[in-house]
């Protein structure tokens, strides 16, 4: 398992695109990837999940990534993850 916790730095927060790309970058692998913000924890392969979470700019959020491409798929949602930083 792998814990990684990130800070989103964009305007507007984590709003509909880029969760959208999120979800659609933790779908392509088989590990169980979750996010945690203020105390809640959703399946980041869940679109309604994330957004529920209304989570604000300059939060911080903890990946958990846990399965047999734990690695790949935590710098993936890293890299997507950056895309949105403005």
């Amino acid at each position: 398992m792998i814990q990684q916790t990130v800070k989103i730095n964009n305007k507007a927060g984590f709003y509909a695109q880029p969760v959208n790309q999120l979800v659609q970058a933790a779908s392509q692998f088989n590990s169980d990837i979750f996010l945690t913000h203020n105390g809640r924890t959703v399946n980041v392969k869940s679109v309604l999940g994330v957004l529920s979470l209304a989570i604000p700019k300059q939060a911080e959020i903890t990946l958990e990534v846990s399965g047999e491409d734990e690695n790949e798929a935590i710098k993936e949602l890293i890299d997507t993850l950056k895309q949105f930083e403005k």
